[in-house]
């Protein structure tokens, strides 16, 4: 069998954590691994260089062989293809005009992450943001 991919997620956000817990739950052949990316001294090894503070803009999936690392809507169609659920719907990410909407999508939700589900204490930081509950830009 081979190493599972490699999901580099925001673990300080609220929202980033329930939607990896749905990863998981949807994750029936174990072909994923959940990885905090603020635990930049445990980053997996990739070919391509895994830039710290672009981690916490949008999820990245690093690839099974490691030389790869699928950034935003396209990890999420990557993904896709993996998890035996989305399978039916996976074709539909390759639709015409869907890679440009579904990033548009994707870069709105990460932008609004902090609103769409509450911190715990109420309030989010992330190192380097000018405003609280607000990714770095």
């Amino acid at each position: 069998m081979s190493s599972p991919a490699i999901v580099l997620y925001d673990g300080q956000c609220a929202f980033c954590q329930k939607s990896v817990g749905l990863l998981r739950r949807l994750d029936w052949l174990g072909r994923v691994r959940c990885q905090d990316a603020r635990d930049v001294a445990n980053l997996p090894a990739c070919a391509e260089p895994l830039v710290p503070a672009k981690l916490l803009d949008e999820m990245h999936v690093v690839t099974p062989d490691r030389k790869h690392a699928h950034v935003g809507y396209r990890a999420i169609r990557w993904l896709a293809w993996r998890l035996p659920l989305l399978w039916p719907v996976a074709p539909l990410f390759y639709l015409p005009g869907m890679p440009w909407l579904g990033s548009k999508l994707y870069r709105w939700v990460a932008r609004n992450r902090f609103k769409l589900v509450p911190c715990r204490p109420g309030v989010c930081t992330v190192p380097g943001a000018t405003t609280p509950g607000r990714p770095h830009e």
